[in-house]
Order: structure tokens, then sequence, then C-alpha cells
């Protein structure tokens, strides 16, 4: 697969014969080759204001590829064992095109800690452009630490190596606990240094989502007061990715609606699994309601209502228990940038349907982590005294509720396993008897508990030390680390065995890393 020295792919009139043959094998067979890739850029076809075109700025140094994800590679039809290919690393390391990429840097704005920034935009990821499977399905290639973009604001538009490993790994994580995210294709690296706190490696990695449309991207069109700009994008955004609504007389109401309610359950999920964002500005925040831009996220350790995972937030915005509420803000953003579009009443309806659907989905992943059936009016004040006896008593979030699944309602049980991770045994015993009577009055078996709750709870969250591990090993390219988090991340809820070390709490250096936006 030669390139030429703007990246793009050469083919003479030999291979071309050739490759037609070829393509209607690996069609029947769904395993495409980079060269057979089926693009339709539907973004790149809006107007020029919505972005900016440009190709990847290439590595000075031969990029390499450092892990491949085989999962993401079914969602394009992709064989897996393209990865091997030199050609591979070029693509996806910024250094090459494949037939039918148009790369743009996509044009947003947003609030970013409560303060609106007119202009933000792709300022070091570019769309590479997006694939569509056999199936019909649209899937954007989003290389991000592609290089300098109109929109990098005196940025070097890189990121690195440090960073991508970790995004890399919690879009595996996520996906594992079934939470909605981006996916990740590949982390491609290269000896290039790069300025951040201290010089580190460069590094390249391939997102992908149905589309990286943000909340920021109705904003800037809305404080520009370019309202035809606004109608095309929501028209757009609702053709392609809420075709059920496209001929309703209300389109862009329930299309507001839908964004709530994706917006509550993503956010409810979070919570329930004991992960932060760190950065909830309205740019990060997807239209699709998927997890989306990891930079300083956070599973907890021991549970802290008020735990702030960025070391930039010094005031706590984005802290832990503050999640839904931010949601909800971002949600009143979207709200006014879509004024032009949609009557003030009907959008304040929408926004008012976010706290009862966040509770309702909240309250029931809580009940599923408790093993509880039936809702019951005292399941709210159980539930939060048990979440005061984590704080309390400092104890690990994950492990904790992994734990209660081993809970008995036997008369004489003492639960001592669970029981000595609190501080206080007497308020523990307290609670769980009205957890034992509570379980009792809808006739709850052990047994059956015990495994409905551990497939709700996992065994295995990406903790901030392993991902420093892996960080730490793949620094001296040894990356043995990312591969074993990557397989253990997809089944986070069965016990795997010679795994058992990734399910303690961190070892002291591991506790209350600092992650920061540049992570």
């Amino acid at each position: 697969m030669p390139f030429n020295q703007n990246g793009h792919t050469v083919v003479d009139e030999s291979e071309k014969v050739a490759k037609s043959e070829n393509v209607m094998v690996h069609r029947t067979m769904t395993r495409h080759t980079l060269e057979t890739l089926s693009f339709d850029n539907t973004y790149a076809r809006l107007p020029q204001v919505f972005h900016a075109r440009l190709n990847p700025t290439p590595f000075s140094a031969p990029p390499y590829l450092v892990h491949a994800n085989p999962a993401a590679a079914k969602l394009i039809d992709l064989d897996p064992e393209q990865f091997t290919r030199p050609e591979f690393s070029a693509l996806f390391g910024g250094s090459a095109l494949a037939p039918g990429m148009e790369p743009l840097a996509m044009l947003y704005s947003g609030h970013q800690f409560g303060v609106y920034v007119p202009q933000l935009g792709d300022g070091r990821a570019i769309l590479l452009g997006e694939v569509t499977n056999d199936r019909g399905e649209r899937w954007d290639l989003h290389l991000k630490g592609a290089g300098m973009t109109p929109f990098s604001r005196d940025g070097d538009g890189r990121a690195v190596l440090r960073s991508t490993i970790r995004e890399y790994l919690c879009c595996a994580a996520m996906q594992g606990l079934g939470i909605p995210t981006t996916q990740a294709l590949c982390l491609v690296a290269s000896e290039d240094k790069v300025y951040r706190e201290q010089i580190e490696t460069g590094a390249m990695v391939v997102r992908m989502a149905p589309s990286h449309v943000r909340f920021g991207m109705f904003e800037v069109f809305y404080y520009r007061k370019q309202h035809e700009h606004l109608k095309t994008l929501a028209d757009y955004v609702i053709t392609h990715h809420f075709p059920h609504l496209r001929d309703d007389g209300d389109k862009y109401a329930r299309f507001f609606t839908v964004v709530v309610e994706r917006t509550a359950r993503l956010i409810a999920q979070w919570q329930a699994v004991g992960w932060a964002h760190g950065v909830m500005n309205t740019d990060n925040m997807s239209i699709l309601g998927l997890t989306l831009d990891y930079g300083p996220y956070g599973f907890m350790d021991e549970y802290d209502a008020g735990f702030i995972c960025n070391h930039s937030d010094h005031n706590g915005r984005y802290a832990f228990n503050q999640q839904p509420y931010i949601g909800l803000w971002n949600l009143s953003c979207l709200a006014q940038a879509l004024v032009p579009l949609v009557e003030k009443t009907v959008l304040k309806a929408g926004l008012e349907t976010y706290q009862p659907l966040f509770d309702r989905e909240y309250q029931r992943q809580m009940r599923a982590k408790f093993g509880l059936v039936d809702a019951q009016p005292e399941d709210d004040e159980l539930i939060r005294d048990f979440m005061g006896l984590l704080q309390g008593s400092h104890a690990d979030y994950t492990i904790v509720f992994r734990e209660l699944s081993t809970f008995s309602t036997v008369e004489d049980a003492t639960n001592d396993r669970l029981r000595e991770h609190f501080l206080s045994r007497d308020q523990f015993n307290e609670w769980a008897a009205r957890y034992r009577d509570r379980l009792r009055s809808e006739r709850s078996h052990d047994d059956d508990r015990r495994e409905r709750m551990n497939r709700v709870n996992p065994k295995y969250v990406l903790r901030n030390y392993l991902a420093q591990t892996a960080i730490e090993k793949a620094q001296h390219k040894d990356f043995s680390e990312i591969d074993r988090l990557f397989t253990l991340l997809q089944e986070p809820f069965k016990d795997q065995p010679g795994m058992e070390a990734y399910a303690l709490p961190p070892p002291n250096w591991g506790k209350h890393l600092s992650v920061s936006c540049s992570s």
C-alpha cells in the first residue's frame, strides 16, 4: 500500500484489478482490508463553516503500534490481521490516508468550568472519515493527537503516551461495564517528544463513535447568531442519528427530549459504578449520550461522595456528587442553543423530565447492586444509610459492593467478611438487620441473589494506579500490562483466575494519585 507525500494512497492499474476481485471476497466475509474500508463522509458534506479541512501532521519519527482492539475493528468489518501491517501504524499514526478519507477538524464552542468560550473545536483531533460497515452502520474514525489545527489555541495539537493509554483502556473498561462510550480502535506511538509538565512521548489514539457531535456544536452557531447553521446541524443529527423523528412536526423538541433522557441515563450509570468524568464541559458532552473525552477521570477507591478526580478542579465543580446537577446544567445550555428552533416553554418542560429520569434510573441500578427486586418506600433510606457507612469508614466502593453479594440472610449469620470493612461494627449490625428484613420481605434466596448481584457489581475496575502501572511499563516499551488490563476489563464481572491482585485496594503509593487535564 504505497503512499504519496501528501499521505494519499497510490494504486496502479494492476493493483486495481486484483483489488476488485479481493473486495468481493472480503465483503462476503465482512473482513475488509485498509484499502477496502467503505467511507461515506456525511459530516464533510456540511457547509465549510462546520469544519476545517486538513491532514494529520505526521510524527517525525516512525509511528509504531502499541495496541489494537479486535472488537472495535469488527464494528467496521476490518480484519484484525491488518494490525500487523506497517501501513496500519502509518495510517493511524497520522502518516497516511486510506482511499475515501476526508480529514477535517470539527468546529464547536462550549462552557468550560461554567464560563462560555466562543470558539474551541478539535484542537488536537481530526475526523479522518466515516466508515460504513456491511450492516449500514456508520462509525467515525477520530484521530486524537493528530497535530495542530486552526482550533488548537496555541497548543501543539499532540497527545502523550500517558493520556492515550488512559483513554484507550477506559474506553475498554466502560464498554465492559455496559456504559455507553466511544470505542478505541488502536493506540499508536512514536519517539517524538511532547512537552507537558515534563517531556513525554507522543502518541495517537483512534476513537470511534456513530458521531462525535457535542452540545458545544449547537452552542457555537447559537451565540454567533447563525441560526440557519444551527438548523442545518439539528437536521443533520436527526436525519442520521434519530431518523424516527425526521418527519415529526415537533422533531426538534422531541430530539431534545431524547438527548435529555440519554444524558440522564448515562450519568446515572456513572454514579452507580463510582466513576467521575473530571471535565464535564459542554464541549465534552455527546449528543448521543456517550461517555466522551477521557481526561482526568477516576474510578473511586475509598468511597467519597465529594471525590474530585481532576487536580485542576480547585472548586470541585465536577466532583462526583455534582455530576447529576452538572448534567442538567449542561442540558440547559443546550436548551438555550435550541431556542431559535423550539419554544422556551417546551424546552423547559423537557429539562424538567431530567431529574425524575435520573432518579428512577439511579434507583433502579442501585437496587440491582443491593440485590433488591421490588421497589419499596424504605429503599432510599436503606441505600443512603449504607453509603453513609461507606463514607465514614473510608471503605472501598468496588470491593464492598462485590462483597455485599455474600450477605447471608440466615438468622444468626454475622456476615463477618462484609462487616470488617466498616469502622463501627454496631452501626453495621443495625443496618445489616434492616437489610436482612428487607431481603426476607421479598423472599430473596442467597444463592440466586449472589449470582444477580455479581452481574452488576464489578470485581475489576480501571483504578488509577493500575493505569499508572501500565503507563510506566509502556514508557519502557513494555506493553504487556496494557494487554493484560485490556483483556481483564472486557469481563469485569467475572472471576478471572490468577487476576485476584487486580481486585485489591490500591497500594499506598497508588492512593489519591493526582490526574490533570493534560492526562
